[in-house]
């Protein structure tokens, strides 16, 4: 009995520990981005705020004019905001598309080194960002593709690539095939099998690729450092740059990375079910 008290708590002192790690930060943004300024130097700290204020996201949307570098504030981040969506969303549809074919050539079809050539894709997750980024960023200033949608969206596809395509090869090779050759004993075609018989069936793990491309590209900031310099800058690269060489407006910074973290967030609230079904539907032969 003792022992099986001891073990809950220490069950639970590790998931309170874990939650303390993980939900922190995004508690302490929230909170922060309701508080007002004047209230951030106050000492001692106060985990919860003792005065409420909306004046942080009155600048951010530009109800209160407010300026940093000489741009508006609200000009600045509705961009980084459309171009967080655009390029999130470009790449995870582009990945999902090519890693669903993909996937589902790695387990229908034979050619030969299949096996292999799926191994060296699989291999380069092991492969860091960094250490890639010079030859790719000279790959994209030949292709002229440095600060476009396309290159910053391209550059994500090529990252969340091979973890989609390992996920759905899982998932399609739990399908039984002998639907596909029901259908073909019909006269129904190759491609007409993948788009009208096996997608409607793996849309769980479609989704659960779609979700973690997505958070993946979203959160993104050393890519679009260097590769989103301007015109595509997105939320994260535009966050940091309210801190200046004499100020720092931590209500501007806690009240745009709430933005950042609520769209992410709200996805995975509403398609949670789908992420679970999906990681987990190839986990069993």
């Amino acid at each position: 009995m003792k022992q099986t008290l001891g073990y809950r708590i220490l069950i639970w002192a590790g998931v309170a520990l874990l939650l303390f790690w993980s939900l922190g930060p995004i508690y302490w943004t929230l909170a922060s981005s309701v508080t007002p300024s004047a209230d951030f130097s106050a000492r001692p700290i106060h985990f919860f705020p003792q005065h409420f204020t909306l004046d942080h996201f009155s600048r951010l949307f530009g109800i209160d004019i407010a300026r940093i570098g000489g741009v508006e504030v609200w000009a600045q981040f509705r961009a980084a905001l459309f171009n967080s969506i655009v390029t999130s969303v470009a790449a995870t549809a582009l990945c999902v598309a090519i890693s669903a074919l993909g996937a589902y050539a790695f387990t229908r079809l034979e050619f030969p080194g299949r096996r292999i050539l799926f191994g060296v894709v699989v291999a380069t997750l092991a492969i860091p960002a960094y250490a890639v980024l010079i030859p790719l960023y000279r790959i994209m200033i030949g292709l002229h593709m440095v600060d476009t949608y396309v290159g910053v969206s391209l550059i994500y596809v090529s990252a969340y690539l091979p973890l989609s395509l390992w996920l759905l090869r899982s998932v399609f090779e739990q399908l039984p095939i002998a639907l596909e050759e029901a259908a073909q004993l019909d006269g129904a075609g190759r491609l007409y099998i993948f788009f009208h018989i096996v997608l409607p069936l793996v849309g769980p793990g479609l989704t659960a690729a779609a979700i973690l491309t997505f958070l993946g590209a979203w959160g993104q900031y050393l890519v679009p450092l260097i590769f989103s310099p301007q015109a595509t800058k997105p939320l994260t690269v535009l966050i940091p740059e309210f801190v200046g060489k004499n100020f720092i407006d931590y209500g501007l910074i806690t009240a745009s990375g709430s933005i950042a973290i609520v769209i992410p967030a709200l996805v995975v609230i509403f398609l949670n079910r789908y992420l679970v079904s999906g990681l987990l539907a190839g986990s069993v032969k």
